[in-house]
């Protein structure tokens, strides 16, 4: 008689819970970023560093956006328009990291892993 295992005995979603809460956590802050880049680098877990490497693109892309404010007029608009960008590519990020999905952010998601591919 067979044992059918669950996918989490077999290992199929093994990495992506233990990296779960990783994810999230990458998202949070730039400081929570850094938490989970130090705790990533103990266990390298592949779900966890697939967001954090997302997470760091829109975090940086978000500074850019705020250096590129300080040019009058376009750079005000740049600026605005990048940050409301983000901030909806942090959204989808988090609620990709929460539900399990190794999706990128629309956009700028594949540019991001593979410009911090060696994360």
């Amino acid at each position: 008689m067979e044992n059918p295992q669950t996918p989490i005995e077999s290992g199929g979603n093994n990495t992506i819970n233990d990296g779960k809460n990783i994810a999230i956590i990458a998202y949070l802050t730039i400081i929570g970023l850094i938490i989970a880049f130090v705790l990533n680098n103990e266990k390298r877990n592949d779900f966890a560093t697939y967001h954090i490497r997302q997470s760091l693109g829109i975090f940086l892309t978000l500074f850019v956006s705020g250096v590129m404010s300080y040019i009058p007029f376009i750079g005000w608009i740049i600026s605005a328009v990048t940050a409301l960008l983000m901030i909806i590519l942090w959204i989808i990020g988090i609620i990709n990291a929460a539900n399990g999905n190794k999706k990128p952010v629309p956009l700028l998601g594949e540019y991001y892993n593979n410009l911090f591919a060696g994360i």
